[in-house]
């Protein structure tokens, strides 16, 4: 058992390399901000469960002040790639070395290609260079893990970092709660001043934050009969205040502004649902407020077997704050026995769903006049009623 005094000298260092890490790599120090540090004896190296970073204290005595900063960067990206929680029954070594390689690729490319910032004394350079021969921060776990496949399994294995506290988990609201943490922190690092030895946003996570922000619908040709415009013209009020001192007044020019209002999004969060296509949902909900510049405001439900309470929104930030619920089976019925008991009074314009589609649909009469836009995340549902538009997802984009 660990004494008070021995555990407040680690917590210390934990807590100083957690602070050279925002100064030196700020995208990682700040993922790192939401993580929960553990010494444990049991663990002989590091570990991560995707709530906790473990030291054993053994293994954290041997490291440099240089070499814990790299094990902290090594497991936060484990947790904020959802490494731990995805393995989807895939073979847990090679699984586990393709996560590693991964993992310090991107590192490295944070650190401009300097060695030293991957390696222990003890155990050497980490590796970090894909099957085929490239650089591991070209691929997803995934990808690398298929080419290990293909290859019989043969890698190195990471001689320090301990998987054991891996899991998988069907917790789609994890993957999604660090989606945001991770485009916060790729903005937050922006607007710093670029220093010498100050590391960027990892490789793989601006691909991955790309694909989140850009979306696949043309919104202002989707919501364009639904849209009001203040038209202004001419008008003497207010007037043109550049002839103020005259006897008369002249009309003020004033600009068009296009407006669209309480529209109602739901994204399907039930059991067939990934964390990517959440991740793609809020991307093109993202779009559509930024295509009409602030002049789109809504609200945000989930739909599972029930409907959450919608969340009004009138921005992008206000719209990644609302954290995504559900797991459970599907209902579409739900949404409209919903619209009826709560919003009969003051019914949405339009209603866009987020959906695989794979459910029973209700009569249309159900949508109480309520146009419905069926936004299907494949090829292969086609919804008998109301307006149907596709996006795709990447199977790898994790």
């Amino acid at each position: 058992m660990l004494c008070e005094n021995t555990l407040k000298k680690y917590n210390k260092r934990l807590l100083l390399s957690r602070m050279r890490i925002l100064m030196n790599n700020g995208f990682y120090g700040l993922l790192l901000m939401h993580m929960i540090f553990a010494v444990d004896e049991k663990c002989e190296t590091a570990a991560t469960d995707g709530n906790r970073i473990y030291f054993g204290p053994g293994f954290m005595d041997d490291l440099s002040d240089s070499e814990l900063d790299f094990v902290l960067m090594h497991e936060i990206m484990h947790v904020a790639l959802n490494h731990c929680k995805r393995r989807d029954g895939r073979e847990s070594e090679m699984y586990n070395i393709a996560c590693d390689i991964v993992v310090n690729s991107n590192i490295l490319y944070s650190n401009n290609f300097d060695n030293s910032s991957i390696t222990l004394r003890k155990y050497g350079v980490a590796m970090h260079i894909a099957p085929n021969g490239d650089e591991g921060y070209k691929y997803t776990a995934e990808e690398v893990y298929e080419m290990l496949v293909k290859r019989g399994g043969k890698n190195d294995k990471c001689k320090w970092d301990d998987h054991s506290r891996w899991m998988d988990s069907d917790d789609d609201s994890w993957g999604d709660a660090w989606l945001n943490r991770i485009e916060v922190a790729a903005e937050t690092i922006k607007i710093r001043k670029p220093m010498k030895g100050f590391g960027g946003t990892p490789l793989l996570v601006e691909r991955m934050l790309e694909k989140i922000r850009t979306p696949q619908i043309d919104w202002r040709t989707i919501l364009g009969e639904f849209i009001q415009t203040e038209i202004n013209d001419y008008s003497f009020t207010p007037p043109d205040r550049r002839f103020g001192d005259c006897d008369f007044f002249l009309p003020d020019l004033n600009v068009k502004k296009e407006t669209v209002e309480k529209l109602w999004f739901l994204i399907d969060t039930s059991g067939s649902i990934s964390d990517n296509e959440i991740a793609a949902a809020y991307s093109e909900i993202c779009g559509a407020i930024e295509q009409y510049d602030g002049a789109l405001t809504g609200m945000l439900s989930f739909t599972e077997s029930y409907v959450t309470e919608p969340v009004p929104f009138e921005n992008v930030e206000e719209l990644l704050e609302i954290k995504p619920v559900g797991g459970g089976g599907n209902d579409f019925g739900e949404i409209f026995r919903y619209m009826k008991k709560y919003m009969a009074d003051d019914l949405p314009i339009y209603i866009i769903i987020i959906t695989d589609g794979y459910d029973m649909f209700p009569e249309e009469k159900s949508a109480m006049g309520v146009p419905v836009l069926w936004l299907i995340n494949n090829e292969d549902v086609n919804p008998p009623w109301g307006k149907v538009a596709r996006i795709k997802v990447e199977e790898n984009d994790k």
